[in-house]
């Protein structure tokens, strides 16, 4: 958010008391013994109508960390998806408190300051902002808040690449830490003393401060954790989001923040601001319909005619993303073309992600990183000179017949951000890991998260490493793995034992996790004729021989099901999948065989007949 500077034409100052005018001389008729006196208005930079604008969009900002809690949430499997919405609650409160106490001191120098004489690397403001003047501290506290939406989006976006294997006292304390990666660069493109304000960089809405910082965080912290287990081994498939509904919820709820995001960083509606915001809602709208019909016009492409819904998401994020340092100034063509290049520029990135086998849940690098470089660098190609004077631009870009000097000016943006972030992230990241550590246990990541720090549908001791229901009876004790924490470590043995883990969790969120037809849908082969060793993740949750009856043996009174999944070749080379349809433990199971690239489990009620049927043509249900 760019606000303008003292040294700008447009400000004024507050008039001089001894300057003040009386009224002209009345008629005696009327004229009393008082003289009242009034003055030029006092103009300040936010107005109690600037500060309702301000306020608003901040309170629209904040609904933004629902959205990436639901995104991410419907992205990760069931077992997490909670413990991902805790952590974007953690984003708020640690990252918040920091933000209170130290994060908007060094980003923002005292109000009314000598920017000339400040440090153009770091601030020395307001910390533990407070304030009692009635006549200072409105100006001061809406100008925190809105920043500090900023400064605690730039966190939640680092916890959809930590997904799924993250300690939660990890992320609580780099939640905390993640401050300092955010206020420097704010500092340098917001504040009036930051050095690349004052070499002309335009980042109205927070491409860099705010959506590379948290995508290049993303990426180091994603490396630094390595992919989850069973991820990129051999055979298996990209993880199914675990909500899909949620997911595209999610987007939904970003889309209405967004606007929000870059109409507010306008910071008022006075003087000429207003029009400066409508420009950015259009500008911001158009952006997010050209890369959501890019999305899907690549996705119909790329994937033979089918709308894959992952594209159609990370386009229109990745589009809103790349509008944002010029949503102010930019036209609405222009917006269109930036969103369109932003969002085939995330979709792609997350293809190159995977190909490199970086493991990245929600998408976070392509999305916020990659496109918000191409934000920075459209300003260069796209910019022009602010002509209502409110400080977002003094410079034309190469379109408008400035030349190369503000590409420049952006592409240095970039690198020095992107390089800032990358090594005050590692720093960081590498301190909590040697202290508290980073990535939870294998055996707790095969648990999940809902379970091992949240207690929910069951109960896990971590000292005794026992696992029970959540009708208090026992399920197992988890064994240790005394070959590794990582899959690649773990000896036959050991995977075995992982494989065994995993298979009794699947059948216990399987009881408690059924849709309103009761069905539940795996992709990887398994079963009696079909043994990796352990060496696959990928199926060690369908079950084997001897845990078929694990089912049987639970409380009547639920509906049960298990995934019992058999596969055996056929004459025509294709592999032959059975269906178990599975009742409750009173009720005979029935079986039938079809050729199936797909299995599904469907948990019938108990007035309802089942017949054996054999049929030999494919379907995709039951």
């Amino acid at each position: 958010m760019s606000v303008a500077c003292p040294n700008l034409s447009h400000a004024v100052t507050t008039p001089n008391p001894l300057e003040l005018r009386t009224f002209p001389e009345l008629p005696a008729s009327l004229e009393n013994s008082t003289h009242v006196p009034y003055g030029d208005p006092v103009y300040m930079q936010t107005r109690w109508d600037d500060a309702t604008w301000v306020l608003t969009s901040a309170f629209i900002i904040f609904t933004m960390q629902s959205g990436f809690g639901l995104l991410e949430s419907g992205s990760v499997s069931q077992k997490n998806e909670v413990n991902i919405m805790v952590k974007n609650a953690v984003d708020v409160l640690f990252g918040g408190i920091s933000y209170w106490m130290f994060g908007y001191g060094l980003s923002f120098d005292k109000r009314g300051s000598d920017h000339a004489s400040n440090n153009p690397f770091v601030a020395v403001g307001e910390f533990f902002v407070d304030e009692s003047d009635p006549d200072k501290f409105g100006e001061l506290f809406s100008h925190f808040f809105f920043h500090a939406s900023f400064a605690t989006t730039a966190t939640t976006i680092v916890s959809g690449a930590m997904a799924e294997r993250t300690k939660l006292e990890a992320y609580i304390l780099f939640s905390f830490l993640n401050t300092l990666v955010y206020c420097f660069p704010a500092h340098w493109m917001w504040d009036c003393a930051g050095w690349l304000k004052n070499m002309g960089v335009v980042d109205i809405a927070g491409a860099g401060a705010v959506h590379l910082v948290g995508g290049v965080t993303g990426l180091i912290a994603t490396i630094m954790l390595k992919p989850r287990t069973g991820r990129f081994e051999p055979g298996a498939q990209t993880p199914a989001m675990g909500s899909p509904t949620n997911t595209i919820f999610g987007m939904f709820m970003l889309w209405w923040g967004w606007l929000g995001f870059n109409c507010g960083s306008t910071y008022g509606i006075s003087q000429n601001k207003w029009i400066l915001a409508s420009r950015s809602a259009t500008a911001t709208i158009t952006a997010s319909i050209g890369g959501g019909i890019a999305a899907i016009a690549l996705s119909y492409v790329a994937k033979r005619r089918k709308f894959d819904i992952s594209f159609l998401i990370n386009g229109i994020l990745g589009s809103l993303v790349s509008i944002t340092a010029l949503c102010a100034l930019a036209q609405p063509w222009e917006g269109l073309v930036i969103g369109i290049t932003g969002s085939l520029i995330a979709c792609s990135g997350c293809m190159l992600t995977e190909k490199l086998k970086i493991d990245d849940p929600v998408g976070v690098v392509p999305v916020h990183a990659m496109s918000a470089t191409w934000a920075l660098l459209s300003v260069g190609i796209f910019g022009r000179h602010d002509s209502l004077d409110e400080g977002f631009s003094s410079t034309d870009g190469l379109i408008a017949g400035g030349g190369f000097k503000l590409l420049g000016v952006q592409a240095l943006a970039v690198v020095t951000i992107a390089s800032w972030t990358a090594v005050t992230s590692f720093t960081l990241l590498k301190l909590v890991d040697l202290t508290i550590g980073l990535r939870v246990p294998l055996h707790e990541e095969a648990l999940g998260a809902d379970l091992v720090e949240h207690s929910l549908n069951g109960t896990y001791n971590k000292s005794s490493r026992e696992w029970f229901d959540r009708d208090g009876k026992l399920v197992m004790v988890v064994q240790s793995f005394k070959s590794g924490n990582l899959m690649k470590d773990l000896d036959r043995q050991d995977k075995r034992e992982l494989r065994r883990i995993s298979i009794r969790r699947s059948s216990q969120t399987e009881l408690l996790n059924k849709s309103a037809f009761g069905f539940v849908r795996s992709d990887e082969p398994s079963g009696p004729n079909y043994d990796d060793g352990g060496d696959n993740l990928a199926t060690a949750e369908a079950g084997t021989s001897q845990d078929r009856d694990f089912n049987s043996r639970q409380p009547r009174h639920r509906k049960l099901v298990a995934k019992h999944k058999h596969t055996t070749p056929t004459s025509s080379g294709k592999r032959r999948f059975s269906w178990t349809i599975a009742k409750t433990p009173d009720t005979p199971l029935a079986t039938t065989n079809e050729d199936q690239s797909t299995n599904w489990t469907l948990a019938k009620t108990l007035d309802t007949s089942l017949a054996p049927t054999n049929d030999n043509k494919s379907t995709n249900s039951s």
